[in-house]
């Protein structure tokens, strides 16, 4: 199932961005291949509740062992497409980097995902989704006026910056190799996909419509009409009512007389309007006041809410009684799926070495190259 299905995917495992894009390519249809170390690495809970390591299989091989080496060479051998996190120039220590593939595979899609990038000064350096974010210009963005930068949980650099733009990279690949024949390197750094983010913000500031202090311009709580107010219960609603006939309907919903919203010497006052508005009802009497309209007003809610639309969409399942985001995008003639959920590392290390024509699979337990859970 999926636009991908036929896609072979190795996996090399690591954290975060790199396991995110190969779900993402698992749910699309490809089958993905991962390779644990064994024991496997960090994680934020139980195995099974490690969800970007959901829809693939999982064996576990000992990379410091010449003979697992050998498997992931045979492995690549067959792939379409090998993603690996490591620092630059671990793989080609372990001789499974892209030179190495692209002798035995040359149609190979060889992915890199890594903070830095695979030059560059800081190349060698640890780092997080934090510290790319800092270098790319936008954590500055983030934060109100007067107020210091303000931390995002790490969707906007791994996932975004990082994981999306390392699975774009890889399909834009296959597509090249299906017409050329050949493979290349796919170079997905978390700091050039941050700063790329920016790209909209940065043609406003070169067009003096954007200014570098935060909090002061229209999409960054600088504009009262473009924020999020506390209700009367200590919850939060969020306000998007950037067009004119939007905050036309926002204030006629809100039954109030407001400052003139085109004169930004007047926002402190609408602000205050809109704050001391906002808390006098609950969150739920807002959405209900503003349920169907085109105010832009939605209520701020905590992950996985059972919101009306959210449930009509699907956006959120229950799978083996845990609550998961759906994938996504949708496709109306090859839809995707959850697939298999998250695998114990090793747990499919026999089956899967095994349908991917490695022989051999006995002798690899028996000698401790590969690890069976």
């Amino acid at each position: 199932m999926g636009p991908l299905e036929g896609v072979k995917v190795v996996e090399l495992a690591g954290l975060g961005p790199a396991p995110f894009a190969c779900m993402l390519l698992a749910e699309l249809g490809a089958d993905v291949l991962r390779i644990d170390r064994p024991g496997g690495g960090m994680s934020f809970g139980p195995p099974e509740l490690d969800l970007v390591n959901r829809g693939r299989r999982s064996a576990a091989l000992d990379l410091k062992n010449p003979a697992a080496i050998d498997v992931v060479r045979r492995l690549a051998a067959q792939a379409d497409v090998l993603v690996e996190g490591f620092r630059p120039g671990v793989a080609e220590r372990l001789g499974v980097g892209p030179d190495d593939c692209h002798a035995i595979n040359p149609r190979l899609v060889y992915g890199r995902m890594t903070g830095w990038g695979q030059d560059g000064p800081l190349a060698q350096t640890a780092g997080h989704d934090i510290d790319y974010l800092a270098l790319s210009g936008a954590l500055h963005l983030i934060g109100r006026a007067g107020g210091p930068p303000q931390v995002p949980a790490n969707l906007l650099g791994d996932f975004a910056g990082g994981s999306l733009y390392l699975v774009i990279g890889v399909l834009a690949a296959l597509h090249d190799a299906q017409r050329s024949g050949r493979g290349q390197v796919v170079d997905a750094a978390i700091v050039d996909g941050s700063a790329h983010l920016t790209t909209m913000l940065l043609g406003a500031l070169a067009a003096g419509t954007w200014q570098q202090e935060r909090g002061t311009n229209l999409l960054d709580t600088g504009a009262p009409f473009y924020d999020v107010y506390e209700t009367a219960d200590g919850k939060h609603v969020a306000v998007g009512a950037l067009e004119p006939q939007f905050y036309a309907e926002l204030i006629e919903k809100l039954g109030v007389t407001a400052p003139d919203r085109s004169d930004p010497a007047q926002w402190p006052d609408l602000r205050k309007v809109l704050t001391e508005t906002f808390r006098q009802r609950t969150q739920a009497e807002w959405a209900t006041v503003f349920d169907g309209s085109d105010a832009c007003v939605t209520p701020v809610l905590p992950l996985a809410a059972d919101h009306p639309h959210l449930v009509a969409r699907g956006t959120f399942v229950d799978d083996d009684g845990v609550r998961q985001a759906a994938p996504a995008p949708r496709f109306d003639r090859t839809p995707t799926s959850l697939g298999r959920p998250p695998a114990r590392p090793g747990q499919h290390t026999r089956e899967a070495l095994t349908d991917w024509g490695i022989t051999d699979v006995d002798d690899l337990l028996e000698t401790g190259a590969a690890i069976q859970t």
